[in-house]
């Protein structure tokens, strides 16, 4: 009995280890369910990680390092080398009077190993590293860019979704009242209570609510649709995401956000190295004006046989260093065109600049108006859906003590629908309208 009750004290306990384990926040049937809904940094982060723009920005990112790779290698020594082998008919010969002298082989074979280091290319080594080191920095900006416009696009269809579902809830609660009232209209018409009228305009309002429903059910799986494609996932799956049924209060100042946006915007920063970038292509222009130097120092072999070790004519091998001097004197202007060209190029992105910089600052200022005017939003909205949902309480009341029409319950129903879409319109409007902010003065966050 006693080992039994042991058994016994054991299987309880692990009973409740075992409760503990499912219901608590480790591993459990309950984990699982809060894991299958996304929060919106999960979102953020899968759409980072999958997003087919993010993937094709850092492999523009990777060619631009392979650039820089490469014109740093100019700068070092080259090494090359050849090999060849010329067979003649016959030996090769000179006449004297009415003799025949051989001075050659007719098998042939040379090979050389020539080093090559450039000593003055009138800077246009020095100025093509320089570019390349500025375009990897250009595209780092551009991939920036990219990422903020896919964080912002990922909030914005994160917080259409929570919108649509709420729209979708308020279209299933007015088709269920206005079925109830439809009820009630149906039983007071048989009484001969209401008019046929009456009836018929509650008929007619249930009708439209569930047209309603089914365009707002059509409009949520088109945003679901629409995330399930900024994360690279099935177009068809029916993503789940966590609510977010709130509006931060954000503390914000116009001025200061415009001039964050002029600093930190990616865009402007990409303008600004490709100013400098342009700049380094006419001093690269320039650069043939000058002459070109280079080291060259080379080892040969010639003989008559694979290795060009064996020469009976002469000596089989032989080594030289070489200044090498290249200066082209005159080329119908070429040169001073290509300068012109790069001249007017950078001319060009100063005008761009100027641009940017003012529909940047156009940007926040329309950013920040909206979520002024979202935040002023909520507070109304909220007042005024709880005026119609007491409302439509009193008179769904007037009218099942027939003081109230029909058209009386229809148009408090409207309006109390009405005022929930403002009111949800107003708390996801500010998220969306805070994302925009945050994209237009270059940020993920206002945080």
């Amino acid at each position: 009995m006693k080992g039994k009750k042991i058994y016994k004290d054991i299987f309880i306990l692990c009973a409740v280890f075992l409760a503990m384990f499912v219901f608590s926040d480790g591993p459990g049937f309950a984990s699982g369910l809060n894991k299958e809904r996304l929060s919106l940094n999960q979102a953020i982060e899968t759409a980072i990680k999958n997003n087919s723009l993010i993937q094709e920005m850092t492999e523009r990112k990777m060619a631009a390092i392979e650039e820089d790779k490469a014109a740093r290698a100019e700068l070092f020594p080259h090494l090359s080398a050849s090999y060849s082998y010329t067979g003649l008919k016959d030996n090769p010969f000179v006449v004297f009077g009415t003799s025949k002298v051989t001075v050659g082989d007719r098998d042939n074979f040379h090979w050389d190993i020539t080093v090559t280091q450039p000593l003055f290319t009138g800077f246009a080594l020095s100025t093509k590293k320089t570019m390349a080191e500025l375009g990897v920095d250009i595209k780092e900006a551009e991939k920036k860019s990219a990422l903020l416009d896919i964080v912002k696009q990922v909030k914005t269809a994160y917080f259409n979704i929570l919108l649509s579902k709420k729209m979708l809830l308020v279209a299933e609660e007015a088709v269920r009242q206005l079925k109830a009232h439809a009820r009630d209209a149906e039983l007071f018409f048989k009484q001969g209570m209401i008019p046929t009228n009456d009836l018929l305009k509650s008929r007619v309002a249930l009708a439209d609510a569930v047209q309603r429903r089914r365009r707002a059910e059509k409009k949520m799986d088109m945003a679901v649709a629409l995330l399930n494609t900024l994360l690279d996932l099935d177009i068809n799956k029916k993503t789940k995401i966590e609510d977010i049924l709130r509006a931060d209060p954000l503390s914000v100042e116009l001025n200061a956000l415009m001039d964050k946006a002029l600093d930190e915007r990616p865009e402007l920063k990409a303008l600004r190295l490709g100013l400098k970038n342009a700049g380094y292509a006419v001093k690269l222009a320039k650069s043939s004006y000058y002459p070109q130097v280079a080291l060259v120092g080379s080892y040969e072999q010639d003989g008559d046989n694979l290795g060009a070790t064996n020469n009976d004519y002469g000596n089989d091998h032989n080594a030289s260093i070489t200044v090498k001097i290249d200066w082209p004197i005159f080329e119908w202007g070429r040169k001073k065109a290509e300068v012109n060209r790069y001249s007017h190029e950078r001319s060009s992105l100063i005008y761009r600049m100027k641009g940017l910089e003012n529909r940047i600052r156009f940007e926040v200022k329309d950013a920040f108006l909206n979520l002024n005017v979202a935040k002023q939003n909520i507070h109304t909205a909220r007042e005024s859906l709880e005026q119609a949902k007491e409302d439509l309480r009193i008179t769904d009341l007037q009218y099942k003590n027939h003081i109230a029409s029909s058209t009386d319950v229809i148009d408090a129903r409207t309006s109390l629908t009405q005022a929930e879409t403002n009111y949800y319109t107003a708390i996801y409007g500010y998220n969306i309208a805070a994302a925009e902010l945050a994209r237009a003065t270059g940020a993920d966050s206002l945080e």
